[in-house]
């Protein structure tokens, strides 16, 4: 199975990138979804996080979310101790569920693609980068957060910079006009590239 890693910072158009894809007939696995439902639902998973961040990490709702964000916030160290027990669990995940698809090519879509290594997991990678302004406008009016809000977001990320650098292809998501068109072309491309690597 031939897979992509698509990435991009908030409000470069991502997740609108893999829904078009996923439109083509496309498998799309969202990796962050993904880690949300195995830290909800995977016993294994809880235990480690209980082990390390207390009997809080859940309540009667089942993940506390808030609670365990407030363990890692600004603590590099916990941060990576929380990433070191999902990010193997999500890549294991991952591996089944490819296994299981039957389009020409899946896609591998996540926002930490680069951060967390998940790169190794995929042929080819394609990372999806706007202007800044322009990202910050449109996240404020998806999220109906303040400017300072997404700022703070996007400097938590990877430069548009650093994806272009990292990521075997890139795509510049000005208008959703072109973006048709680009991702017809791109489509194209993978199909035929998913054809070559059997």
């Amino acid at each position: 199975m031939y897979k992509i890693g698509i990435t991009g910072g908030i409000g470069s158009g991502k997740s609108t990138v893999c829904r078009m894809l996923c439109e083509r007939g496309v498998a799309v696995y969202d990796s962050d979804s993904r880690a949300k439902a195995l830290m909800q639902h995977n016993e294994q998973i809880r235990r480690q996080l209980i082990e390390h961040f207390g009997e809080e990490c859940y309540d009667a709702d089942g993940l506390n979310r808030a609670y365990l964000a407030g363990c890692v916030f600004g603590d590099a160290e916990a941060l990576q101790r929380l990433n070191g027990i999902v990010h193997p669990a999500v890549r294991e995940d991952f591996r089944c569920w490819a296994e299981q698809q039957h389009s020409a090519y899946v896609v591998f879509e996540s926002a930490i693609l680069f951060e967390a290594g998940f790169e190794t997991e995929v042929d080819a990678t394609l990372a999806v980068l706007a202007p800044r302004e322009m990202r910050i406008q449109r996240t404020m009016q998806r999220d109906g957060i303040t400017r300072e809000a997404v700022e703070q977001r996007i400097s938590h990320q990877m430069s548009d910079e650093e994806l272009h650098a990292m990521a075997n292809r890139t795509l510049v998501n000005l208008r959703q006009d072109y973006l048709e068109s680009d991702i017809e072309q791109l489509h194209k491309m993978f199909l035929y590239e998913a054809h070559q690597s059997h």
